[in-house]
């Protein structure tokens, strides 16, 4: 049977066809939008054995020309949170998965589609329940949006099939550098650090200090896991966080960022710094909180895991130290793959 990957030349879409690949899975069809070209590398090194652009899939898909199909991983969107075109948003990302639902519903098709921690906005509490969503910016409402349509149709048990919406919170790791400003700190930390000798961090803002300001950071590996979870247990079904339920500082980041690449750098005169120690060797820099992002950002993010753990998924999830420490390594081991991307 195949396997369908939609923003397959994206960040998760690509690390989703890498381990269906470890699995042994090659008939799998890649779903994007190739304007920005460039993001044909993501596969490069992938097996697929089709590819259709957005704009075609879904009447070839409600064509039923494509065979029996396992599942559907829905990756593709708009996932830019300063984008302020209300209707590319909502047709790009709302509508285009609806669409995509009702087809998968009607052929009983399994659907795992990536939902956003943006649909929290502005609340202090990161629970899967209506009263806790409170997005900040049109990303944020076109990704909420969805989500109380699929728990109105799971309540109404009117769905035909598997449907799991995952709010991912903040990823990192291989294969986002074509996300340019959008891409993870992590990412562009480690340019900074690399190219410069220091990364920046906002100063105090939101009654947080320098750089204190916390974020769910999860590994794209722990992404992909749990959405491979879900496949192998269809009889689950909702909206589900997905992070780490662990919030760490900015700082955590920048630390582990300038500790994995000395590490690389000067493998026999490495030595571990403080945070207060990097300040001062200004290895870490704090800038003003830029006036435009007032009022539009999450100072504090930290996922609930009580449901995601009450269906079962008990793996432990990498610590910004470990995750961000592999991720360093790999950017060092792929800055020629990066070179004409960024």
């Amino acid at each position: 049977m195949k396997f369908i990957v939609t923003g397959a030349a994206g960040f998760v879409g690509a690390n989703l066809v890498q381990a269906l690949n470890q699995r042994g899975e090659k008939d799998i069809i890649a779903v994007d939008d190739l304007k920005e070209a460039n993001k044909y590398r993501n596969l490069a090194d992938l097996d697929i054995s089709d590819y259709f652009d957005k704009s075609e899939f879904l009447q070839v898909l409600k064509s039923k020309s494509l065979g029996p199909i396992a599942a559907i991983f829905h990756e593709g969107a708009c996932s830019d949170t300063m984008e302020s075109d209300g209707h590319y948003m909502m047709t790009n990302n709302y509508r285009y998965t609806l669409d995509l639902l009702d087809i998968c519903s009607e052929q009983g098709i399994p659907m795992i589609y990536a939902s956003s921690a943006a649909t929290y906005g502005g609340s202090t509490s990161f629970i899967e329940q209506r009263e806790f969503e409170k997005p900040l910016n049109i990303y944020g409402y076109s990704k909420v949006l969805l989500d109380h349509i699929v728990r109105q149709r799971l309540a109404a048990k009117s769905l035909k099939s598997q449907v799991v919406g995952l709010r991912y919170f903040n990823v990192y790791g291989p294969r986002e550098s074509h996300k340019g400003r959008m891409a993870s700190v992590a990412f562009h930390h480690f340019h900074q650090y690399r190219d410069n000798g220091f990364v920046k961090l906002f100063g105090n803002y939101d009654g947080y200090a320098a750089g204190e300001q916390k974020r769910d950071f999860i590994y794209v590996e722990d992404v992909v896991k749990v959405n491979l979870f879900f496949y192998d247990h269809p009889q689950l079904s909702g909206i589900f966080n997905l992070g780490t339920g662990r919030a760490q500082a900015f700082n955590d980041v920048a630390c582990s960022v300038i500790h994995g690449l000395d590490q690389i750098q000067a493998p026999n005169n490495f030595q571990e710094n403080s945070l207060e120690q990097l300040v001062a060797l200004q290895k870490l820099r704090y800038i003003d909180f830029p006036e435009d992002l007032k009022g539009k950002y999450q100072s504090f993010t930290q996922a609930n895991l009580d449901l995601l753990r009450a269906v079962g998924y008990q793996e432990p999830f990498q610590t910004v130290e470990q995750g961000v420490r592999k991720y360093v390594a790999w950017l060092s081991d792929n800055t020629d793959f990066l070179a004409e991307r960024l």
